[in-house]
């Protein structure tokens, strides 16, 4: 028999993690977080994942820049980022954006700053 347990994450209880980020649901091969908030004149500094991940826009404008390529993220815009694909995101307006990624982010450290 498989897995028959639903989670939920209440979201006023909702972990964050170092960089801000609020995590989510998360499943065996899949997890959430949300940005929540982000700064105007933010500019996160490039990471290459262990993950892929893919997201979505709720407000807010952002600069998602990876392997050369400079993509404008606005409200309804969504998004993939390979596994290993260095990025990083100028944040233009106070930017918020949910993300899932695969596998979790959140697990065996994957979604820390590397050292």
């Amino acid at each position: 028999m498989s897995d028959t347990t639903i989670i939920k994450v209440d979201g006023a209880h909702s972990p964050r993690g170092s960089q801000g980020q609020y995590y989510l649901a998360e499943g065996v091969g899949l997890a959430m977080r949300l940005w929540r908030g982000e700064p105007p004149g933010l500019e996160k500094e490039p990471a290459a994942r262990d993950y892929e991940t893919v997201g979505y826009v709720i407000s807010g404008r952002a600069e998602l820049h990876s392997e050369g390529q400079i993509v404008l993220l606005q409200p309804g815009d969504s998004w993939i980022i390979p596994k290993g694909a260095e990025h990083h995101y100028k944040i233009l307006e106070e930017f918020t954006a949910v993300e899932a990624t695969h596998p979790p982010a959140q697990v065996h450290g994957r979604d820390e700053k590397p050292a």
